[in-house]
């Protein structure tokens, strides 16, 4: 019986220094640090407590951390030479420590500063319209009365020269009569051949302007028998729009009669941001593609853009000529619009890896060994890397980096909650070591003594409860 019991205490007692040397290999520091950079140790619970050897917090028995020694040095920074408020904001960016097994705790992962050429994709949407310029408004020019209509609807094909519609006009009679009259009055020889010629093209002009065509007035030369009928005729290859008369109708000049449309080349208009307006040109090549015929890809070029910029919108419209031979493209069609521009070679970095801090950009360096630098930097446009097998999103950067520097490219938001509580452990570091004498203390609860065997300074100020001096 009593060899078991012995047996059995051997066993306990070796179990439990396997256990506390267990606890004390994972209490050790992750990181590799050389003690000239290391400042003191504090606890990240206690801030006010300072070592200057590695070991654990005598108020929770938490693992100590390491402070690096700060560096005044900011020479090396890219932007040491800039002056003024830049200089103020990066001489308070110090470098801090976070061990490195804590980084792949929680997923840091790190991008290099590198050249690339930047290619941005413009995007954006819009409708087709008609051009302008290829819109024929047939427009009554004479009082009288729509006697035989050869377009009855829209949607129709016209050609150039087919008659579109009949006019009775008694009110065309009288300009026809006069060109008749000068032309028997220039056969006749009794005015001068001078006079009669301008005459005479001022009696064609006239009929001209009334939408007779030139067939007709030739036609009447030849026969000298003026009319009261005014056929209209078009004057170019389209389809007929709008056809709202009807046989028997009166019509004034002014009135609209019918209209027609060249679709050969049709408008794409499309609003873009202020920011993006800068970087298109006149001229340049559009890709259109449309929901109406999704296997096809139709080639623009930006006709027009406008100088101005709507206040609420903060948008310009850019104005796209699209050549439609076949005339499958209608007006009304959505369209959606990519213009692919080259801004050439540029310093870019991962978008995961810039942090946003109003107006500024935030990025973290890794200087090796846990060692991390904040920096302000610049950033110009962000694009889409799209010859990359993910399509990844970049920041060209136009200040604050150099080429082949080593960037923290995920989870800054913890790292820069790090670099926030590291900055605060500094500041209640240094108001307590300039504040508190270097006195011994022990915990009210444990009793433990602090500074025998690691010298410790403490604040009595203690968020965990008063501390007593030793009796």
């Amino acid at each position: 019986m009593k060899d078991r019991r012995y047996i059995r205490l051997l066993a306990s007692r070796g179990l439990l220094v396997l256990v506390v040397l267990g606890l004390g290999a994972c209490s050790k520091p992750s990181g590799n640090f050389v003690a000239a950079d290391v400042d003191y140790w504090t606890c990240g619970m206690h801030p006010s407590v300072h070592s200057t050897t590695p070991g654990k917090c005598p108020i929770c028995g938490m693992s100590l951390v390491p402070i690096v020694r700060q560096k005044t040095d900011v020479s090396g920074s890219p932007n040491a030479g800039q002056s003024g408020e830049d200089d103020v904001l990066q001489s308070g960016l110090r470098e801090f420590i976070v061990p490195v097994q804590r980084q792949q705790q929680i997923g840091v992962t790190y991008a290099e500063v590198r050249s690339r050429r930047i290619r941005v994709d413009i995007r954006s949407v819009g409708t087709l319209e008609a051009d302008q310029g290829q819109i024929f408004e047939c427009v009554s020019r004479v009082d009288g009365y729509i006697e035989q209509l050869h377009v009855t609807s829209p949607g129709e094909r016209v050609v150039v020269g087919q008659p579109l519609v009949m006019i009775y006009s008694p009110d065309l009679r009288a300009p026809e009569q006069e060109l008749v009259n000068l032309l028997k009055v220039q056969v006749n020889g009794s005015v001068g051949p001078a006079s009669m010629d301008q005459l005479i093209d001022s009696a064609r002009r006239r009929l001209l302007l009334l939408n007779v065509s030139q067939s007709e007035i030739s036609e009447l030369e030849r026969t000298g028998q003026p009319t009261d009928q005014l056929l209209l005729r078009s004057p170019l290859d389209g389809i007929v729009s709008d056809a709202p008369m009807k046989v028997g109708m009166g019509v004034k000049r002014g009135d609209t009669l019918m209209s027609v449309l060249n679709l050969s080349r049709l408008w794409l208009w499309a609003s873009l941001y202020e920011n993006e307006v800068g970087l298109l040109q006149e001229g340049q090549p559009v890709t259109v593609t449309l929901p109406a015929f999704p296997d096809r890809v139709f080639e623009g070029k930006i006709g027009v853009i406008n100088p101005t910029i709507d206040s609420v919108k903060r948008t310009a419209r850019v104005r796209i000529d699209i050549p439609n031979p076949d005339g499958r493209l209608r007006p009304g069609m959505y369209a959606n619009i990519v213009v692919a521009i080259d801004v050439g070679e540029g310093l870019t970095i991962p978008s995961d890896a810039v942090l946003p801090t109003g107006s500024r950009m935030l990025v973290f360096l890794d200087k090796g060994f846990g060692k991390l630098q904040p920096r302000f930097i610049q950033v110009g446009r962000q694009f889409v890397d799209l010859a990359g097998p993910n399509q990844e999103r970049y920041y060209q950067v136009t200040s604050g980096l150099r080429n082949g520097e080593r960037i923290v490219s995920s989870a800054n938001f913890l790292i820069d909650a790090e670099a926030q509580l590291h900055r605060h452990r500094s500041e209640e570091g240094r108001r307590a070591a300039h504040r508190e004498p270097a006195i011994r203390f022990v915990h009210f609860s444990t009793g433990a003594a602090v500074g025998r065997s690691n010298p410790l300074k403490v604040s009595q100020s203690s968020p965990y409860g008063p501390l007593r001096r030793r009796t």
